[in-house]
């Protein structure tokens, strides 16, 4: 997947297995091995570094990049002797859980000084919780493998951090009323996706609208598509179906993506408003 819409965008392996990193294997690979010479079985090991099961599973697996935390709660937790703080020198990151044809895109985000999102099939990948993720994965037709959804759902999380780690960068959100109505995973999944999104969106760098389902007037019907400008000042376009997607970098064709959003944007709730309706929708669940 790994796309924000779909978990498994393409029927060929290829384009559902992450790409192979040999660094993250080993890595995971020394912290599998120190676990269990000190008898600690995943769960355990996950309580002491206060990460999840499934993380501590997909960082073991070369699935995930480690972050700073993890290093250092595992080292601490399996006898302090400082391999994994050398080792986690020499990782670098792949791609996992990416599809083929989002990969470019992806990469555009992590230096884009703007990003435009406007969805109506689901709740943005920027904005999805882990619950809300691993739903969409575990609804995916054909199933995915067990190592594919976890791939996808560690490296929607990874994108995440953007968010964050950006703060210069910023991130606009329009999303369709009906699509914060579906119960997706059941409702503790959709109450922890409303909590989620709420707090992200509050961010200063961040701005949420909904687009209400009894819009008389509506400017994207054509469909979801993101926007970004780069730091050189050029600015592109994304659109996706089922799959596969489009990298947009004819300026008439985006310009008109752009004039689409804008007016999107004004017919949308404000900021306030779309908070406050997502409250109301989390309080009557």
């Amino acid at each position: 997947m790994t796309t924000d819409h779909s978990c498994a965008p393409g029927d060929a392996d290829w384009e559902r297995e992450p790409d192979h990193s040999d660094s993250l294997g080993t890595f995971g690979a020394v912290v599998q091995a120190l676990r269990e010479h000190a008898g600690l079985s995943r769960v355990e090991f996950a309580e002491r570094v206060r990460f999840s099961k499934h993380t501590v599973e997909s960082v073991e697996l070369g699935r995930r990049m480690p972050d700073e935390s993890f290093v250092e709660r595992a080292e601490e937790a399996l006898g302090d002797t400082g391999a994994l703080r050398k080792a986690a020198r020499y990782l670098t990151r792949g791609e996992p859980g990416l599809a083929a044809w989002f990969r470019r895109w992806a990469r555009l985000e992590k230096v884009a000084v703007s990003l435009c999102t406007y969805e109506c099939r689901l709740v943005p990948g920027l904005l999805q919780s882990e619950g809300y993720a691993r739903a969409l994965c575990e609804n995916d037709i054909p199933p995915l493998t067990d190592e594919a959804l976890e791939a996808t759902v560690a490296a929607r999380m990874e994108r995440q951090r953007l968010l964050r780690e950006r703060s210069n960068t910023t991130f606009d959100f329009v999303i369709e009323e009906a699509v914060l109505m579906r119960r997706l995973g059941g409702v503790d999944v959709t109450r922890e996706l409303f909590d989620h999104i709420l707090e992200l969106s509050s961010l200063r760098n961040a701005t949420l609208q909904v687009m209400p389902a009894d819009s008389e007037h509506h400017a994207c019907l054509a469909g979801p598509v993101r926007l970004l400008e780069t730091p050189d000042g050029r600015r592109l376009a994304y659109s996706e179906g089922q799959e596969n997607g489009r990298l947009i970098a004819d300026q008439k064709e985006v310009s008109r993506i752009q004039m689409r959003y804008a007016r999107l944007r004004s017919q949308a709730l404000s900021p306030k408003d779309s908070a406050g309706l997502l409250e109301r929708m989390r309080g009557a669940l």
